[in-house]
Parts: structure tokens; C-alpha cells; sequence
């Protein structure tokens, strides 16, 4: 569905995992740093997602914005200074962890230093264009390219079940 094609709104029901009042609304970020034709790419190495490659992020502070917890997290997690932020979409994963549902802003980013891995995981330039055939989530699969789509921002909902893929949805916005 795209903000072109009509109405734009939540679905009609829940999902039926997402529906659960005593879940908590996890607020985070992911930022994809490019650097010329490469994506600085994140291989986790604790956690849920322990082999997994990923973009730089995590859960928000209190109280922080979503582009304070994107500069804050590349900061910790790569040791660099981000320069340039750009909004490309936001993701809720309901139940990703199984408890919780993950309200995911997504970001590209510039940014200045050298990376230095640290506890979170290794670190590594990746060619863009090779990123999907990394050990990443499936549902990366879909949206990473999204990322790259000139004019447009989307918002989406990746449903997985015992770290399964099962699906999306997403709405397109011109910006």
C-alpha cells in the first residue's frame, strides 16, 4: 500500500501476537553509516541476535529523541561522530523479543572517525550492494532497499514468531 494509493491507517485489527495489552512499547533506533559504496555493518555478538549482522542502535534513553538515541548509539557502538542524519522510515516488530514490541526508527547516516568495535560485536565496511547476503535478519531483506528509495520514508510492521519471518506491511510517504 502506498500513501498515493489512498487512505493511510493503521490496519484494520492488531496482529494477532501484537495485541496483548501488557506489552511494552520498546522505542530504538537502527542507523545504516555509509561511507562512499559501503555500509558499516554490526555482527552481534550477545543477545537474541548473537551471529546476526546488523545496522548500529538500540533502545532509547528516557526522555531522548529518536535522532539523540541514533548519534548516541553510533557513539557507543562504533566510537564515531555522526555528521549527517537522514530519516528513512520506522518499523514496529511486535513480539521480536517474544515480550515486547519494538518501535524501530531507521536512519542513514554520515559520519566522521574511524571505527572501533567494542563489546557490542564486530565491525566491518560491507559493499551496500552485499549486504543481504550476510547472516541478517530476512525481513532486512525486504526493507533495506527501501532505504535507498528517492523522495519516499515508509512505516512498517515485520512480524516474526520464534525468530521466524512471517510477513509485512508498509506504507509508502512521499517527503
Amino acid at each position: 500500500m502506498s500513501a498515493d494509493d489512498g487512505p493511510v491507517g493503521a490496519p484494520a485489527r492488531p496482529a494477532a501476537r501484537g495485541d496483548d495489552p501488557v506489552a511494552r512499547m520498546i522505542p530504538s533506533t537502527l542507523v545504516y553509516v555509509r561511507r562512499g559504496d559501503a555500509t558499516l555493518m554490526l555482527r552481534k555478538a550477545r543477545g537474541q541476535q548473537k551471529g546476526k549482522w546488523n545496522g548500529l542502535g538500540g533502545k532509547a534513553e528516557p526522555g531522548e529523541t529518536p535522532e539523540a538515541c541514533a548519534v548516541r548509539e553510533v557513539r557507543e557502538e562504533a566510537g564515531l561522530e555522526v555528521r549527517e542524519l537522514r530519516y528513512r522510515g520506522m518499523i514496529v516488530f511486535p513480539r521480536f523479543d517474544g515480550a515486547n514490541d519494538w518501535y524501530v526508527w531507521i536512519y542513514l547516516a554520515t559520519a566522521d572517525g574511524e571505527p572501533r568495535a567494542g563489546d557490542e560485536g564486530e565491525l566491518a565496511w560491507i559493499p551496500t550492494g552485499r549486504i543481504a547476503e550476510l547472516e541478517v535478519h530476512a525481513g532486512d531483506r525486504i526493507f533495506l532497499p527501501w532505504l535507498d528509495l528517492p523522495g519516499r520514508v515508509f512505516s512498517a510492521r515485520f512480524t516474526y514468531h520464534d525468530g521466524a519471518f512471517e510477513g509485512h506491511e508498509v506504507a509508502f510517504h512521499r517527503v
